[in-house]
């Protein structure tokens, strides 16, 4: 391509995704489309209409001081500040975790469960606790779906609420979503019992964290992410915890890790019965369904 060329819209995609492919960027040409779509202030599908057009010199430099960063590592999701989650955008920076595919799979279980509740009571106002609620997604997302219900939003890093609140506003829920910064659910108001609680807690153990990407370990705050040596460290805890705040019909779903499956069963004890677990799009365990279990129903998993 001749050097006088105009960078054009066509020509930006073009040589970008090349750069970042070089650097090795699982997904390259959507990374350069959406950096090159927050730089234009357009959706990306404006992009495909608009190839031979050349951007303004304040657009291409700010689209070369993203691929910069992106090229370095920086995700692409806290350079454009937020990211797509079950067909909603949500705000996201560095004080929380990048929403993943995966943790849909929770949101749609607890909807699931959310229903059939209602269907055996008679009645749709349930209460519903995101433990580790980060950016907020999952209360969100829940909120939405679930119009009737009241959520409680727990998170033990006062900058999360902070995005979550935020989220939360822009989607106009604040009324519906109460904000508790605390750990698990040791510092909610009083001792409210709850239909359903919900969590996608730290479950990497010390050496899974070792061997994750580069950008996710120098980027994603570790906290959100490692429980400890064996990776079921806070998911132990929820579990002892979520006994007395569950009402006997109701229902705790959490997200973890595939390599923690096999270690499940011993965590039951005599409290939970195991309701199901969820398989991601790859065919892996990834969400975890339980009740109490003097609720338990034969062959229930």
């Amino acid at each position: 391509m001749n050097a006088s060329e105009a960078w054009t819209v066509g020509r930006l995609l073009t040589w970008t995704t090349d750069y970042l492919k070089q650097h090795e960027s699982d997904s390259p040409r959507l990374d350069a489309e959406v950096l090159l779509a927050h730089a234009l202030d357009c959706q990306r599908i404006e992009l495909y209409t608009a190839f031979s057009d050349e951007p303004s010199e304040a657009a291409k430099s700010a689209f070369r001081e993203m691929v910069r960063r992106r090229a370095a590592g920086t995700p692409v999701a806290y350079l454009v500040g937020y990211k797509e989650f079950y067909s909603d955008r949500f705000e996201v920076n560095p004080n929380v975790l990048i929403p993943r595919p995966e943790t849909e799979h929770l949101v749609v279980e607890a909807l699931d469960r959310a229903k059939q509740i209602s269907a055996a009571r008679g009645q749709e106002n349930l209460r519903i606790a995101d433990v580790g609620t980060g950016s907020g997604i999952v209360a969100i997302s829940l909120a939405k779906h679930l119009p009737t219900s009241e959520l409680v939003a727990i998170d033990v890093s006062a900058a999360a609420l902070e995005v979550a609140r935020s989220n939360a506003s822009q989607h106009e829920l604040t009324d519906r979503i109460e904000f508790v910064e605390g750990h698990l659910l040791t510092d909610i108001p009083q001792k409210p019992v709850f239909d359903l609680i919900v969590s996608n807690p730290p479950y990497v153990s010390d050496a899974e964290y070792a061997e994750l990407p580069a950008t996710v370990r120098e980027h994603e705050p570790r906290g959100a992410l490692v429980a400890g040596p064996t990776g079921m460290e806070v998911i132990a805890e929820l579990m002892t915890m979520a006994v007395n705040h569950l009402a006997p019909d109701g229902y705790l779903l959490f997200e973890f890790s595939p390599m923690l499956a096999e270690k499940l069963p011993a965590y039951l004890g005599s409290d939970w019965a195991l309701e199901k677990i969820t398989k991601d799009l790859a065919g892996r365990p990834r969400v975890v369904t339980l009740r109490p279990a003097q609720a338990a129903q034969p062959g229930s998993v």
